[in-house]
């Protein structure tokens, strides 16, 4: 398999996991694949988060060939700037490889309100 183009794959590890919620979110079916993304930890309050955590994998879904109308949806989605930004990251791949992609984090502010 080729690198997925990082401008245009995402990371995700909570409720956009789920197919039926990102069709019905985005309005049509996007191509994903198995990743992980490592010394990150997933948690849960309101929402889904990741922190730094050495040691630690989270993982997820790469969600490839977003366009920039979807950014838009799922940047208005994760509420960005308040609760979360946008920020690159790599992955590792099902089949052992890497991929540079975007990922939702959480500002530190919305960190804070967890602690």
């Amino acid at each position: 398999m080729n690198a997925p183009d990082e401008a245009s794959s995402l990371f995700v590890y909570g409720s956009l996991v789920d197919e039926a919620h990102r069709i019905e979110l985005i309005g049509r079916r996007v191509e994903a694949i198995a990743a992980a993304l490592r010394d990150y930890e997933r948690g849960r309050g309101r929402h889904y988060f990741i922190r730094p955590q050495p040691g630690a994998l989270t993982t997820g879904l790469l969600l490839i060939n977003l366009g920039d109308k979807d950014f838009a949806t799922l940047d208005e989605y994760e509420e960005i700037p308040t609760l979360y930004t946008r920020e690159k990251v790599a992955v590792e791949l099902s089949d052992s490889t890497s991929a540079r992609c975007w990922v939702y984090q959480p500002t530190p502010t919305t960190l804070a309100k967890l602690r």
